[in-house]
């Protein structure tokens, strides 16, 4: 089984593996103790607070270890509001950030900053969503569902300029290198660069305003109630330290292999359009959208072949919903696969995954592609009714009848599908088509588009 999800879960690195076996023996006690057994312990928390401070970019008194990635994000977020509501409760976020900041953000008054087609913010964006009243913004160090880099640096001095703390989200990046940038706070997840699941990391810088939102407790510097989980933290800050050691060669190594994706499957299979920046990327990190396919569906075909791969289809078994991020892309989301290779992949396995790709996609094409469209001519528009079906089926029925009206004349989609809303307009990006927009409809929406070529 060739696993390429290493962006949802990283495996367990060998370091880690040995220094969690290791810390069991020597890590079992109380580090608040004075005995010998709980100075033993302080030591090695210590040391793991050293190790992954260095790793950050901070002061080992700035770091606190919590429960996990999301308890980090949701504990910085709330206690740098908390430190700050004198000023408001007005929050930046990224359109695109993962859902445990948008989450967090419901709970204030928040501004989503747009991106470009490619995943990026704008520096400028943050400058214009800035208010008097604004207590915090957030912006993740590169995204965890198409790979680009976020400008953290310039965002960074946009906010240190107005006064305003940023929290950025490094649980994608930590592993490949620190986060440039005068940041505020910081948080990540051990488990996305080989550590074990279970420890997160939240580093508040001195000087920023901050008041822990729940009973305070004496150990992590009253951020991360309860008994520390030594021997996952001794692990986390090991295996981070070690892939460190690594990134720089097996960065190369990676982009080579992603760069191989991105070319090949366009040529290997029709109507693809891969997404993300091209350059200012994750290294493992490449992700693209099948035209005509619902993610979900490549995804188990991808499994038998033995690949185990992720989508951010735009309906998911659990919320039938549009990726967030690929929605606010703008880019095609149905068929989506990201392919995210661990540290250690080889050139064999992607060369294999390139070659199972295409039956696959061809499989899953063959299998939505026989409804027929129930398309009606009314006057000098042709109306295809796909109300009840889930995408990708309204977008198949639209490629199928758009040649029979005439070039200027128009298409009208009736859908209830809310990804339809997002996946229609792709296709006309893709299909060099005019979209005209939506109508109201007696039931669900019709989606106009004008045939251009």
């Amino acid at each position: 089984m060739s696993y390429f999800d290493a962006a949802s879960s990283a495996p367990l690195h060998p370091v880690a593996r040995q220094a969690l076996l290791a810390s069991l023996d020597e890590g079992w006690a109380d580090p608040s103790r004075l005995y010998r057994e709980g100075r033993r312990a302080r030591l090695l928390l210590d040391a793991a607070r050293e190790a992954a401070a260095e790793a950050v970019g901070c002061r080992p008194d700035e770091l606190a270890f919590t429960s996990s990635g999301t308890r980090a994000v949701h504990d910085g977020i709330a206690g740098a509001l908390a430190g700050r509501r004198r000023v408001g409760r007005h929050l930046i976020v990224s359109a695109v950030e993962h859902s445990s900041v948008l989450h967090s953000a419901e709970l204030f008054e928040v501004t989503e900053v747009p991106v470009s087609r490619t995943g990026a913010v704008s520096p400028q964006s943050y400058v214009d969503a800035l208010r008097p009243d604004t207590a915090l913004a957030c912006l993740q160090s590169a995204n965890h569902e198409v790979g680009t880099v976020q400008p953290v640096a310039e965002v960074a001095a946009v906010c240190r300029q107005a006064g305003v703390p940023l929290l950025v989200d490094a649980a994608q990046s930590l592993g490949w290198g620190p986060v440039e940038g005068e940041w505020s706070l910081l948080t990540a997840s051990a488990h996305k660069w080989g550590g074990p699941s279970g420890v997160g990391l939240l580093a508040v810088r001195k000087g920023v305003r901050f008041s822990p939102q729940r009973p305070v407790d004496e150990r992590e510097s009253g951020r991360a109630p309860g008994f520390e989980n030594l021997p996952a933290i001794v692990a986390a800050a090991a295996s981070l330290r070690a892939v460190r050691a690594e990134a720089a060669q097996e960065a190369v190594r990676l982009r080579e292999l992603t760069a191989r994706i991105r070319a090949r499957v366009p040529r290997l299979v029709p109507d693809v359009d891969v997404v993300g920046d091209p350059e200012k990327r994750l290294p493992g990190i490449v992700t693209f959208s099948c035209l005509y396919v619902d993610g979900e569906t490549l995804l188990h075909e991808l499994d038998r072949e033995g690949f185990s791969v992720s989508s951010g289809s735009s309906c998911t078994s659990s919320t039938l919903t549009p990726s967030h991020v690929l929605k606010a892309m703008g880019v095609l989301s149905e068929g989506n696969v990201r392919v995210s290779l661990p540290f250690g992949a080889v050139s064999e396995e992607v060369d294999r995954f390139l070659e199972v790709l295409p039956g696959a996609v061809a499989a899953v094409r063959e299998k939505l592609g026989a409804p027929t469209p129930s398309a009606v001519v009314r006057e000098d528009s042709l109306v295809v009714d796909a109300l009840g079906k889930r995408c990708p089926i309204p977008v198949i029925e639209l490629a199928k009848v758009i040649g029979e009206v005439p070039v200027g004349g128009t298409v009208r989609v009736l859908s209830d599908d809310e990804a339809a809303r997002l996946d229609i307009p792709a296709w006309c990006e893709m299909r060099e088509q005019e979209y005209v927009g939506e109508e109201p409809a007696e039931n669900g929406t019709a989606y106009v588009i004008r045939r251009v070529s």
